[in-house]
């Protein structure tokens, strides 16, 4: 057991960086290039833009993005229509018929072929962000079909393990078998009333709701049954509050929850992207920021903690204003937290800044823990890129970190450094 424990642990962690990988690259193609940043995600496809600066496709990062793209794809469980990995075929397609649901798709998390749905919907969730933020340059590079598809290969599953507002299936059974050929039962596990899981819920919610605002243009009734669910699963997950590490002790083995406050924050800040109500605004700042937020304590950002990632979210309508210009007084002072919260973060990476982390080994590589040891690296990097591209996008020259100057740049070169190491 201790030996397939193991085994597992270095298979999570291969997939993990590997789709951590997509989404820097993704970053890093569209900050070399000519970039549009939207000054607003409800405009997604629409012609209101913040032009960013003018450069060339970084080669390097395009080629590699496709390989990137293509992980995706051997991941997949389900009827495979359209086929990219030669020596992948129909997998899953039983997944879910005992309970009468049609839960084939949705994607493998690594040999034991179970679909968490926790680390599941976090992948969705960033790969709508990328997405948004970074659309029009992975078509550039004829990506952004193959992202659409992916992304709404794990959609499609949540929207099925959501069959009623208060449940929500969370987890298959493992199965160290091909998965073209397994034939062992696949029990599944749900989250409920009376066994809540407020993470997963809430982090489903984020997933939907992000989504949401890809499809918007594509397939609007899609959309509009993305966002329903998201409504669903957000009123859930903070009505019936309790961590499922609590509630379903059998998880922590695999994906174990640290809590839940980050998770409804950072559902709450799509929630509010995508609906333009202020009150989840409202939600995220002065009725919930003060316990959940963490302001002033930054924390590394990873499936388990959206913190820091919500830090950003939030100084992204700090950078490009809020769609409601009725906010109050403490609204605004608590956008403002969230900024300087993400700015604090920002200035722990950059390498002389005086406030840097020492997490990270004597070449700069960022190093947290030894279980999946660039999962900390990839996603500071591809939030690094962000915040650079947000800067600049707003015209913001300079981030001051304890007294000395940065720009938008040093974030950039950070960046890079996660990728390349000298």
């Amino acid at each position: 057991m201790e030996g397939e424990e193991k085994a597992y642990h270095r298979e999570s962690n291969t997939s993990w960086c590997c789709k951590l990988f997509l989404l820097l690259y993704i970053a890093l193609v569209a900050s070399a290039s000519t970039f549009t940043i939207l000054r607003n995600f409800n405009l997604y496809y629409h012609s209101s833009q913040v032009l960013g600066r003018p450069g060339g496709i970084v080669q390097n990062y395009s080629d590699a993005l496709g390989p990137a793209t293509q992980f995706f794809d051997a991941q997949k469980s389900g009827k495979l229509v359209v086929n990219r990995v030669g020596w992948r075929g129909d997998s899953g397609l039983r997944d879910g018929r005992e309970e009468g649901l049609d839960l084939s798709k949705g994607m493998y998390d690594a040999g034991d072929l179970i679909k968490f749905g926790f680390p599941m919907a976090f992948t969705a969730t960033v790969l709508s962000w990328s997405i948004l933020e970074y659309g029009e340059q992975m078509k550039k590079v004829k990506q952004l079909g193959r992202a659409h598809d992916s992304l709404k290969w794990i959609t499609d599953y949540l929207i099925n393990a959501h069959p009623s507002p208060n449940v929500l299936y969370i987890q298959t059974t493992k199965c160290w078998q091909r998965p073209e050929t397994m034939t062992e039962r696949r029990p599944l596990v749900q989250i409920n009333t009376s066994f809540p899981g407020t993470e997963v819920a809430a982090e489903t919610a984020a997933a939907m709701a992000s989504a949401s605002l890809i499809f918007r243009k594509i397939d609007s009734s899609y959309s509009k049954l993305l966002l329903k669910h998201a409504k669903q699963l957000f009123v859930f997950a903070d009505t019936y509050r309790g961590s499922y590490s609590i509630s379903i002790p059998q998880v922590q083995q695999f994906y174990n929850s640290s809590g839940y406050g980050d998770e409804l924050l950072w559902a709450a800040t799509w929630l509010y992207h995508a609906t333009g109500e202020v009150d989840y605004l409202r939600y995220v700042t002065e009725q919930n920021g003060p316990a959940f937020a963490n302001w002033g304590s930054p924390s590394w950002f990873s499936w388990d903690d959206k913190h820091a990632a919500t830090q950003v979210l939030m100084s992204r309508i700090s950078f490009f204003g809020a769609k409601d210009l009725s906010i109050s007084m403490a609204e605004n002072i608590d956008l403002q937290m969230y900024r300087k919260t993400a700015e604090v973060f920002k200035c722990g990476l950059i390498p002389d800044s005086p406030t840097v982390t020492s997490d990270r080994t004597d070449n700069g590589l960022i190093w947290v823990e030894e279980w999946n040891c660039l999962q900390h690296a990839l996603s500071s990097a591809f939030l690094a890129v962000l915040y650079s591209d947000y800067m600049v996008a707003s015209q913001t020259e300079m981030l001051y970190c304890d007294g000395k100057i940065y720009k938008p740049e040093d974030l950039r070169s950070f960046a890079i450094s996660q990728v390349v190491l000298d």
